[in-house]
């Protein structure tokens, strides 16, 4: 059996625990970009996973878009029941995930103080995140994502 780096093996550990059927994958060349992920995977940048975080009235609050899409700061101001939402800088990225910039999953994530997921991802098959370092990632059903973070569906994207 394969030894992941840390950072992976967390991810892989939230996956065996939930029982999940999800395929985790490494790549040379690195997915730290949505693009990137898509053009490594060979599927669309919509079925990619942003895992975004965002300070939302003082509190880190995680937002998944589809890797072709953008964050619409009103909304996501309105799913998070905040007035001031700023994106985190990178210190507070790793502060709350446990995740490098570029290397984000969606989970394990005990400090967030909510989990915001665009309802779009809920129309593919399968959604890749980031799974814990810059060249992982993790395929898995929408549902099964919705089910381990804990997510409430929202309508977060620019149109």
């Amino acid at each position: 059996m394969k030894a992941w780096p840390e950072p992976v093996e967390r991810v892989a550990a939230v996956l065996r625990g939930h029982a999940v059927d999800a395929r985790l994958e490494e790549f040379e060349e690195g997915t730290s970009t949505a693009a990137a992920a898509a053009a490594a995977l060979g599927c669309e940048a919509a079925e990619i996973v942003k895992t975004l975080v965002f300070v939302c009235d003082g509190l880190p609050v995680l937002a998944l878009l589809p890797g072709d899409r953008r964050a619409d700061a009103a909304k996501l101001a309105t799913a998070a029941a905040a007035r001031a939402v700023r994106v985190a800088r990178p210190e507070e990225v790793f502060a709350v995930t446990g995740f490098e910039p570029g290397a984000v999953s969606p989970f394990p994530v005990p400090q967030a103080s909510k989990i915001l997921l665009e309802r779009e991802l809920l129309l593919h098959q399968t959604v890749w995140v980031g799974a814990g370092t810059s060249r992982h990632l993790a395929g898995l059903s929408p549902i099964d994502l919705v089910r381990l973070t804990g997510a409430e569906l929202a309508d977060l994207a620019e149109r």
